[in-house]
């Protein structure tokens, strides 16, 4: 599936996020089955970026667009933003935007059918995102290893790197 993706970012290294960022829309497109490619566009906003409760993300159901804000923040915060929109666009696909009733300001708390919506988001995109991370984790692991073959590690060293890793 071919994206439409527009970097407005002063702050994201796109060139070090697009191959992660591929190898995640694969995986989300794979997981969650959306039927058409959301616009993405990657943006900044200090002022926005400087707020504790500022936006992260959000979803443009008419345009099938997902804003992803970029300042301030990880490349894996930002993934994990991207997946809970894209369960958005899955539900948009669905039919589930159509009968929205009122949105605005506690639309989460005041609607049920957009709170449903919300959770369904917050479960389904956290959850495709953290299965993409553990395999392609263990994909970058394996790969390493062949890279750089199996490097034997006395039992001091091997406790030492055990130990720092655990407190990392």
């Amino acid at each position: 599936m071919k994206y439409k993706v527009f970097n407005k970012s002063n702050s994201l290294d796109f060139k070090k996020f697009k191959p992660i960022l591929s190898s995640f829309l694969g995986y989300a497109n794979k997981h969650m089955g959306f039927s058409k490619p959301p616009s993405l566009f990657f943006i900044s906003d200090e002022e926005n970026s400087r707020l504790p409760l500022g936006k992260t993300a959000y979803y443009d159901p008419a345009k099938m667009q997902i804003a992803i804000y970029t300042d301030s923040r990880h490349p894996k915060d930002i993934l994990r933003s991207l997946s809970h929109e894209l369960v958005h666009h899955k539900q948009n696909c669905n039919g589930q935007f159509d009968e929205l009733g009122e949105m605005g300001e506690g639309y989460a708390q005041n609607n049920k059918h957009l709170r449903s919506m919300e959770e369904q988001a917050y479960l389904e995109g956290n959850m495709c995102f953290r299965d993409w991370e553990d395999t392609h984790k263990k994909q970058l692991q394996e790969s390493n290893y062949y890279f750089r073959g199996d490097k034997k590690m006395n039992t001091k060293d091997w406790s030492r790197k055990e130990l720092n890793t655990l407190l990392m």
